[in-house]
């Protein structure tokens, strides 16, 4: 017998989840409660952005292989493999809110009267599938329901690639049965050599929060470096190039600028302090707080920067925000790092006009208060100084030449230590960036090109 899976939420990682499921020869059912996303998602519709996922959408739909509800008992009666890809959003004390997961599991275990397997795929504390899998017990309808874990590794911005193409397989299992189904379920990457992992419920837990939470670290102390470059006039990227060329450090995530954001990387790391406070575990605790504060440091250092360029003053400034998405290849503003420094920027008497190329509607509901332009030129025009806040190519790419055109003054920060600092300066630009000298660190004391 084919398995047939069910996926239970259509977020970012539920929807990458689907498409992944129903290329792999699966028949799959996507379960969500939110109407209206079931209905984008049944008419060919996905109410997010991410490469490639509509169009995957719309082929496995097409084809029959895909399906959207909004009903546990179709779910239940549907499915033999069941994944949890609901969110765990933060709560008010840093902790994770399991209420919609807790929600969603139990929505779905009274209709299960068949042999069934539940499996979490969300980011939660350790010790939560336990009590999840002892709910299960008490609610399931029939006694050989069984729930594992295993957890996502994906980036918002890349989650097909990373469904399609992960770099390991995790399968917290309590039984051996467990670990065979979940092994048949993913033999389409089993086969291709992906490793796999099979442990204990809460060592799976604690992988996925471990991996955030070094993630966030390493993004955290390379800022930290950058402030020190600011103060003794050296430059981060340089840095942070040669540390990336040590085998023992990788230059993943070791990319100097404005800090993580979105739904993940924040959350999952205060969660995790959380639980370290819980466990009585200061010297983590405290580790973590401190990857936290950096990053916020980081937002508060760029307004700072940006403040000075303008001569000490942001009121009534004219200031051009590009990017308001936390990353790019993403609509996503949740807890982005753009979106804040541009409120920040506002509330200091500047008028801030914000474009992103894809998180524009996303950023007008957010912040209303701001302008919000439909291109980079309409929110240059007049602008007394530019503030590059996503890394979105189309920046990177953009005529330094043709922007000076529009703008009051050729003044640029770059708060993502991408953009290229010798064609903006030869274009005539200021050109100022976080963890960098404001002249030319390309060239040596005898005038010798160095890169």
């Amino acid at each position: 017998m084919t398995l047939r899976i069910t996926v239970l939420g259509t977020g970012y990682v539920g929807t990458a989840h689907a498409v992944t499921m129903a290329g792999a020869g699966f028949s799959v059912l996507g379960m969500d409660i939110d109407a209206e996303k079931i209905a984008a998602l049944t008419s060919g519709r996905v109410p997010l952005f991410e490469p490639g996922i509509e169009d995957l959408v719309n082929h496995h739909r097409l084809r029959g292989v895909l399906q959207f509800t909004t009903s546990y008992r179709e779910a239940a009666r549907f499915g033999d493999v069941h994944f949890l890809c609901v969110p765990t959003p933060q709560s008010p004390d840093g902790s994770a809110d399991l209420k919609p997961l807790l929600g969603a599991l139990e929505g779905l275990a009274p209709h299960l009267t068949r042999p069934a397997l539940v499996v979490g795929k969300s980011t939660v504390p350790v010790g939560t599938a336990t009590v999840l899998g002892e709910r299960l017990a008490e609610l399931a309808g029939h006694p050989a329901v069984e729930l594992a874990w295993n957890p996502e590794f994906l980036r918002e911005g890349h989650a097909v690639v990373d469904s399609l193409h992960p770099d390991r397989l995790v399968f917290g299992v309590s039984s051996a049965p467990a670990a065979a189904l979940l092994r048949e379920v993913y033999r389409f990457l089993l086969d291709q050599g992906v490793p796999l992992i099979v442990t204990g419920l809460e060592t799976a837990e604690l992988i996925k929060m471990a991996a955030n939470a070094f993630l966030a670290t390493k993004i955290s102390f390379i800022n930290a470096v950058a402030e020190m470059c600011e103060l003794v006039s050296a430059d981060v990227v340089t840095v942070a190039e040669a540390l990336g060329q040590d085998p023992r450090i990788g230059s993943a995530h070791l990319h100097p600028g404005l800090g993580f954001g979105g739904s993940c990387l924040p959350k999952d790391l205060r969660s995790f302090t959380a639980q370290a406070r819980a466990l009585r575990l200061t010297g983590a605790a405290s580790l973590l707080t401190a990857v936290d504060q950096i990053n916020d440091q980081a937002r508060n250092r760029l307004v700072d920067l940006v403040r000075a360029e303008c001569g000490g003053t942001l009121r009534g400034k004219r200031i051009a925000a590009l990017g308001a998405a936390f990353k790019p290849d993403s609509d996503d503003t949740r807890d982005s790092p753009a979106l804040a420094v541009a409120e920040q920027l506002h509330r200091e008497g500047a008028h801030v006009a914000v474009f992103d190329p894809r998180a524009s509607a996303q950023a007008r509901r957010a912040c209303p208060q701001l302008d919000h332009g439909e291109s980079l030129l309409h929110v240059c025009r007049e602008a007394d100084l530019l503030v590059h806040l996503t890394d979105w190519p189309q920046f990177r790419d953009v005529d330094p030449a043709a922007v000076a055109e529009v703008v009051r003054a050729r003044r640029i920060v770059d708060a993502r230590n991408s953009l290229d600092p010798q064609k903006w300066r030869a274009a005539g630009w200021r050109f100022t960036a976080l963890g960098r000298p404001a002249s030319d660190p390309t060239i040596s004391l005898s005038g010798t090109l160095l890169r």
